[in-house]
């Protein structure tokens, strides 16, 4: 049988979703603890890969089990995991589901604040500069991506993917006072290249990159001459689409 994780996670503690050679990551806490509960090694499969400090407001994995799962597993497992994930619910699919390649949409939030706050280091990025930015040509350069399909200037250097072809279904900024918040979806993301593109629009409105040399990186497909990738705990995973839709009852 087939069952998908719906979760959250506060990534600062870890470093990332991915299980690596060294430090604690949110799959091998959960790996640890489901194997733990069923009494027999469980392997779970992610829909991404967030770097280290990267939240996640939404997420999903799946694992297979020869047989039932308790009911009260979701309770159980919040009960031995790390504070800063949350299960939310543990739901039976069909096991031609898959976490990763069965998602048809992925969107992430970036936050960026005015004033230094208690929360900047885990949740936002204090941008200092931030009443300088020209927020008409951030803007500008957040719809000028949805002009094209190869993002391999956004894309980290040493990327193992197999190809840079990425469908943006929505790319754009809101503003407020004291906040901007950039919000992006797209069939699928490179490692890094949300992150890259926020600091380029950061450096197209603090005035040291123009938009004519984004438009041509991206016709060219070349890396910007100047590369920003902005902090990471300003990130959030925030909603992963299946078609199917996923049904399930948070409770409450």
């Amino acid at each position: 049988m087939r069952y998908f994780i719906c979760l959250s996670y506060h990534g600062g503690p870890f470093v990332g979703w991915q299980v690596q050679p060294k430090g604690r990551s949110v799959q091998g806490c959960i790996e640890e603890a489901l194997s733990k509960i069923l009494r027999l090694p469980i392997g779970i499969v992610g829909c991404g890969r967030t770097d280290a400090g990267v939240h996640a407001r939404k997420f999903f994995a799946h694992f297979d089990s020869e047989r039932s799962i308790p009911a009260d597993t979701a309770l159980r497992l919040n009960k031995m995991l790390h504070p800063h994930i949350a299960i939310q619910a543990i739901l039976p699919v069909d096991t031609s589901l898959h976490a990763r390649f069965s998602a048809i949409k992925r969107s992430y939030k970036y936050h960026i604040c005015r004033h230094f706050t208690p929360f900047q280091h885990t949740l936002e990025y204090h941008y200092y500069g931030f009443a300088q930015l020209d927020k008409d040509l951030m803007q500008q350069a957040a719809q000028l991506l949805l002009e094209f399909d190869d993002f391999y200037p956004f894309c980290k250097s040493r990327s193992d993917a197999n190809h840079y072809r990425c469908q943006l279904l929505q790319s754009h900024w809101h503003f407020d006072t004291d906040r901007m918040v950039y919000e992006v979806s797209s069939n699928r993301f490179l490692r890094g290249m949300v992150r890259l593109i926020v600091g380029m629009c950061i450096q197209v409105g603090s005035g040291q990159c123009k938009l004519n040399e984004v438009r041509q990186a991206m016709q060219t497909h070349e890396m910007l001459t100047r590369r920003l990738s902005a902090p990471a705990h300003g990130l959030f995973l925030t909603d992963i689409v299946y078609d199917p839709p996923l049904e399930y009852d948070l409770g409450g």
